[in-house]
């Protein structure tokens, strides 16, 4: 080849940047059209410690980087392509198809477990097999639960699928795989003694207008921050569940998402607003304008249409549910749980009081009535002892008669 149409060889940069605890690859290259290029890709390896390894895993992925952007298309060929470097290509395939929430998760799971570990196993896509998943899953199940393994194994699933739409491989072998059995979780519970205490101890409490909608309502975490006054009609007596407020971890940071979105299409529904809490909700709408009146320009002028605000008008974050809920329960004496619990409780004070399943997967804005009667049904006595009476025959035995003696 001529001298003047030989391409000048692409030198990829690199260095360690610790993110969040973690040691990331900052790679950085200029392509063939001058344009700035940048990867970043998380070593799995914590910050403290090891510096040593991270330098030498960075200093081997430049190399393999090098190589793949000098290629004449300037992509890796699929049988050159290392398995861990097309879990990255797939999460940049899918970030425009997903809630940014929903890639948060995804993202996580790939950089800091996934990748971390097929790039030190240096497994080529195509000859993946499910025995390196299924080791992949053991060495994850020695320090996280089953539940987790089981994102892993949803991320890998669809990105094989992706691998086969674009011709890497020729089919996918998950149906290999064994995803590992998860414990069955049973939340814990609130009875309604113990509600009735909890809405006492919470008066006045920062948390209190969350343990309200968390207990009575149900309602997410995401859909108690996200309530906006526009959301309630004090004319019709009915709240709408329309909006939610989530944080997800993106490239590192955490990013509050706020989104005219809610978990599913079944999570969008309206539901009575009963009097105590229409009482309670015209208090905070005063108390928001009286102090809206003495910040003036230093009440939160975006935030302020939200109903869970501090006196400067600031949405309360999502996270301090989650942080304080617990250390407040244990404060006051209650048994410890998660603010998620609140949602469970509020079922089976459903149950309890003889309201059927069904009416209880619309109150919570479940997706469909499996989830509901998977998650609650070992609560429902009602139905078992309508079961029980049905079986009247019983009384007809001579056990009956022992009974009566």
């Amino acid at each position: 080849m001529a001298e003047h149409l030989r391409k000048e060889r692409i030198k990829v940069s690199g260095h360690i940047e610790e993110v969040r605890g973690i040691f990331h690859i900052k790679l950085s290259w200029t392509d063939e059209t001058g344009k700035r290029c940048r990867k970043s890709i998380s070593t799995g390896l914590a910050a403290k410690g090891n510096k040593k390894r991270a330098e030498d895993m960075m200093s081997e992925v430049r190399k393999e980087h090098e190589i793949k952007v000098n290629l004449t298309d300037g992509k890796c060929r699929p049988e050159d392509m290392l398995f861990a470097d097309f879990m990255e290509e797939w999460l940049e395939a899918i970030k425009p198809q997903v809630k940014l929430t929903t890639f948060g998760g995804y993202q996580m799971n790939v950089q800091k477990a996934i990748t971390p570990y097929f790039r030190a196993k240096k497994i080529l896509l195509q000859k993946l097999t499910a025995d390196h998943i299924n080791a992949f899953y053991a060495e994850q199940l020695k320090r996280v639960k089953a539940t987790t393994v089981h994102k892993f194994h949803a991320n890998i699933s669809n990105a094989l699928k992706y691998a086969v739409e674009k011709d890497y491989i020729p089919h996918t072998l998950m149906g290999k795989v064994k995803r590992p059995k998860a414990d069955r979780y049973v939340g814990k519970f609130l009875k309604q003694s113990e509600t009735v205490e909890l809405f006492e101890a919470v008066k006045g409490h920062r948390l209190e207008l969350g343990v309200i909608f968390g207990a009575f309502y149900g309602l997410r975490r995401s859909e108690i921050v996200g309530l906006r006054w526009a959301s309630i009609n004090f004319e019709a007596n009915t709240i709408t569940i329309e909006h939610t407020v989530t944080i997800a971890t993106i490239d590192g940071k955490r990013v509050v998402i706020a989104d005219d979105t809610t978990k599913t299409k079944s999570s969008f529904r309206t539901l009575p607003l009963v009097p105590a809490i229409r009482t309670k909700l015209l208090e905070i709408r005063e108390e928001q304008e009286r102090n809206r009146n003495l910040c003036g320009k230093s009440y939160s002028r975006f935030e302020g249409c939200y109903i869970y605000t501090d006196v400067l008008g600031n949405r309360i974050k999502p996270d301090y549910l989650s942080a304080m809920f617990p250390l407040f329960m244990e404060k006051q004496g209650f048994k410890r749980m998660r603010f998620h619990d609140l949602r469970h409780s509020c079922a089976s004070l459903l149950l309890a009081n003889g309201v059927p399943l069904k009416h209880i997967q619309d109150w919570l804005g479940h997706s469909n009535f499996a989830i509901t009667a998977n998650t609650y049904a070992h609560l429902d006595f009602s139905a078992k002892h309508a079961t029980a009476d049905a079986m009247s025959w019983i009384g007809e035995t001579s056990l009956a008669g022992a009974l009566g003696n």
